[in-house]
């Protein structure tokens, strides 16, 4: 797909970050790019449009990346905006689940009251790797009885298997095998 060659041409590599023998695809050219932006929300819009049977009621975006394109996106859709952000981030009431890095364990938090029972939610990230984060996520959504629909990623580590930890179907726009 053009959309997609586009998208790809424009994240900067940045070889060993954040440690030595990681290649770092760093999605922040595209937002220099109002064109690029479109593109990509587009993407996203006509992908949902194809795969989920309802409405989505909510898009949840991920600390912090999701945060880039999440809001704008459950614009499109007239959705609501749920942020999940690490521990200590936000005020009130919050939910938690915690998950495993590559250097240890954190938590992620949500408010209590962000998600209606039965509301259809679509979880959004810039990066899937292990998963784990993503699946911490999908359990907060769970916990307040919200209907995962499904995970968009922009781009996918396929080779570490992240999707398959999954309790939804997940879509990724850039699959790197390697």
């Amino acid at each position: 797909m053009a959309d997609v060659a586009y998208i790809r041409s424009l994240l900067k590599e940045h070889p060993d970050f954040p440690k030595k023998g990681i290649v770092f695809l760093d999605i922040f050219p595209l937002f220099k790019q109002p064109r690029a932006v479109e593109t990509l929300l587009a993407h996203l819009v006509h992908h949902l449009a194809l795969s989920v049977d309802s409405q989505v009621d909510v898009v949840v975006g991920l600390d912090a990346r999701g945060f880039l394109f999440g809001p704008p996106l459950a614009l499109r859709l007239g959705a609501a905006f749920v942020p999940v952000r690490k521990r200590g981030k936000l005020p009130g009431e919050c939910v938690r689940a915690s998950y495993v890095k590559e250097y240890g364990e954190d938590i992620f938090e949500m408010q209590a009251d962000a998600i209606q029972p039965g509301q259809n939610v679509v979880v959004v990230d810039d990066l899937i790797a292990t998963g784990g984060s993503a699946s911490a996520a999908a359990e907060l959504v769970l916990k307040q009885g919200g209907t995962l629909r499904e995970f968009l990623f922009l781009i996918e580590l396929t080779f570490l298997g992240g999707t398959k930890k999954l309790p939804a179907p997940a879509y990724s726009m850039i699959k790197i095998d390697d």
